[in-house]
């Protein structure tokens, strides 16, 4: 059926099982477009991980929280085990910074103001304060349901965000740190209002960063899962993804296609219309990534959600779906099928001939 044949033969192999066996990874990010897969994938990723590693944790950065639909398991901020598991857990946590995080520090209202002036820091912040507390937890690998393609490029920014917002506050420290030491002596404030302490704290988070951005560039402790569908809006936000993790210098080299009609001799003329599309974006998907593990996922008549469904469905990231062998199948029933006609039109050739000899018999006598 696909006219890729030829390249997917010369393809990595088509299933997610270098990203499971690859035993040092403590970062696996999965992401796309919105409304591809990505949850779904993300935790039979994690379902699979759980079978060979010793602890697994699977954390929401998405607002629209979806982890706990999946599983049909409500999960919270904090890590909770998944139910008929003993070492896979899951948290959906809050992407935006919440004011209280500074404002438990004295004088801290004033910097979650400043901090919230310079675009895209409230973010950043949030995802080091999460990332501080992942790494204090004993956890052998972390996969990051990420939120849509936009959103996830941002976080994956937060390293060089963080650095110009700290810049920032520390300029305004030096400009007006006079001013701040005044007005506190007036109120009767203390340590320019907490500023030693909350500069403590940002310096913290810095030193998280710098770690933590160490570890996400290493493709041994490192990958990102693409997610997406053979349509056109997918495959070019796949690869914006893909050209911003090299920018980034994270590593990917897995792409899972979702969603894939893959039944034939369907009468309906939308199916058959929407088959041929799927195969021409398809057919370029192998092309453009040609040294990726591409694997394929059918389309289901129900969604997958539970632990019994996600891990019936999963053997199609370790057992690669092959379209070709179903369409194999097809080609040799119809082969059959031919033969079986032409033997039956051998056959009735041979009786009539016998009927046409006994004719011409009778008329002779």
């Amino acid at each position: 059926m696909y006219q890729g044949e030829d390249a997917m033969e010369q393809q990595p192999e088509a299933s997610i099982r270098n990203v499971v066996e690859q035993e040092q990874l403590k970062w696996i990010f999965v992401g796309g477009k919105g409304g591809v897969g990505k949850t779904t994938c993300s935790s039979m990723l994690a379902i699979l991980l759980a079978q060979v590693r010793p602890s697994v944790l699977i954390i929401s950065t998405d607002p629209a929280h979806n982890l706990s639909d999946a599983f049909q398991q409500k999960f919270t901020k904090s890590p909770t085990l998944v139910q008929g598991f003993s070492n896979l857990f899951a948290m959906e946590v809050d992407p935006n910074v919440e004011s209280e995080d500074f404002e438990n520090v004295e004088g801290g209202g004033i910097i979650s103001e400043l901090a919230n002036a310079i675009p895209g820091i409230d973010e950043a912040m949030s995802f080091a304060e999460m990332l501080k507390l992942v790494q204090t937890m004993d956890y052998s690998v972390i996969v990051f349901d990420t939120a849509p393609t936009g959103h996830t490029l941002r976080l994956l920014q937060f390293p060089s965000t963080l650095e110009k917002g700290l810049g920032k506050m520390m300029a305004l420290k030096n400009r007006f740190g006079g001013l701040i030491s005044q007005f506190s002596r007036m109120f009767g404030a203390e340590d320019e209002f907490g500023e030693a302490a909350i500069m403590s704290k940002l310096e913290g988070i810095q030193d998280v960063i710098e770690r933590v951005n160490q570890q996400f560039r290493d493709p041994d402790l490192t990958t990102f899962v693409c997610v997406c569908i053979p349509e056109f809006l997918s495959l070019y936000e796949t690869e914006r993804l893909v050209q911003e993790l090299a920018r980034f210098e994270i590593d990917t080299h897995n792409i899972i296609i979702n969603q894939i009609l893959y039944e034939e001799g369907v009468e309906s003329k939308l199916l058959q219309a929407r088959m041929r599309m799927q195969q021409k974006y398809l057919d370029q998907f192998y092309e453009l990534y040609e040294d990726f593990h591409i694997s394929l996922l059918p389309l289901l008549s129900e969604e997958v959600r539970g632990v019994d469904a996600l891990k019936d469905f999963s053997k199609h990231l370790t057992t690669p779906f092959n379209l070709r062998s179903t369409n194999e199948c097809k080609v040799k029933d119809i082969t059959n099928l031919e033969e079986e006609a032409s033997k039956l039109r051998q056959r009735l050739s041979e009786i009539e001939a016998e009927i046409e000899t006994n004719r011409k018999g009778k008329q002779i006598v």
